[in-house]
């Protein structure tokens, strides 16, 4: 495993999580841009948010305004804070890396970590 992902879990409605993902423990990775990806149950995977190595960032319209994302390029990790859940942000969320360097051109995903929105 490249890329672990973790901090999904179980909040009521308007709560708050906090989504980390880093490379592993040896691993030479690093990445020109991270992002978090979601999948809710039978819908397709799609775009949560994305941080350059420079500090730009784009977000889905459905999370702006409530979602941050940040990288912390020393420690190759990026991170998904979320406020103001809804419960259709419940989904498995996926964080993505496109390498660099010597792993230009090729993407990493890591596992998924889920997050039950629910009262």
């Amino acid at each position: 495993v490249q890329l672990q992902a973790s901090g999904g879990g179980l909040v009521q409605p308007g709560g708050s999580l906090r989504l980390s993902c880093t490379v592993s423990a040896g691993s030479r990775l690093t990445f020109l841009t991270m992002g978090w990806y979601r999948q809710a149950p039978g819908k397709e995977r799609e775009l949560v948010a994305v941080a350059g190595s420079g500090g730009s960032t784009n977000y889905a319209d459905s999370v702006k305004h409530r979602f941050t994302i940040s990288r912390d390029n020393a420690k190759n990790t990026v991170y998904l804070q979320m406020n103001s859940l809804k419960p259709e942000d419940t989904a498995a969320y996926y964080c993505k890396g496109d390498g660099s360097g010597d792993y230009y051109g090729l993407d990493f995903w890591g596992q998924g970590t889920v997050v039950t929105v629910s009262s």
